[in-house]
């Protein structure tokens, strides 16, 4: 699996209230969460990412409540990929669960700069940072979690493997 876009750096400790404010929760639809990702950091930030873009985050991102809707808001902006320092737990688990990648990398995230070029490649386990020409290694994701995440999430993984039961 591979991916292209834009980096959209956010802070330090971003929780799920910042990624999709409560009084948005009126919906679990992707699309309509999308439209208002991120507002609880800027009520216009998802008028500047385009679909296929990335977040690059600090340390612990997606801290706070657990929310489903949170990575649901990502990737109904467009977001397939966020880049992290570090990952709350709760949300690490829920965002692989809805479908949404996310790749932490410790310290080398402060390397990547708002708008730099990115190319992932989940099977190689490389971020090419295309405007710097720096690579950062991660861990290559479990089959498993390719699987899963290849699926669409958890809820599409396990109708998919009952289909295959049933026939």
């Amino acid at each position: 699996m591979q991916f292209h876009g834009k980096a959209h750096t956010v802070g330090a400790h971003v929780d799920t209230d910042a990624i999709i404010p409560a009084q948005y929760l009126v919906s679990t639809e992707p699309e309509v969460l999308g439209e208002h990702c991120m507002a609880g950091l800027d009520p216009d930030w998802v008028k500047n990412v385009q679909s296929g873009d990335l977040v690059v985050a600090g340390p612990n991102f997606g801290c706070g409540s657990s929310r489903e809707h949170a990575p649901l808001a990502l990737l109904g902006a467009g977001i397939p990929v966020v880049i992290a320092h570090s990952f709350a737990r709760i949300f690490y688990r829920n965002g692989f669960n809805m479908g949404l990648i996310l790749l932490e990398v410790g310290d080398e995230v402060n390397s990547i700069q708002e708008g730099d070029e990115l190319q992932v490649d989940l099977d190689q386990g490389t971020i090419l940072d295309v405007s710097s020409s720096r690579e950062i290694r991660f861990s290559p994701l479990p089959e498993f979690m390719k699987d899963l995440l290849e699926k669409g999430g958890l809820v599409n993984y396990v109708r998919k493997r009952l289909q295959k039961t049933e026939s």
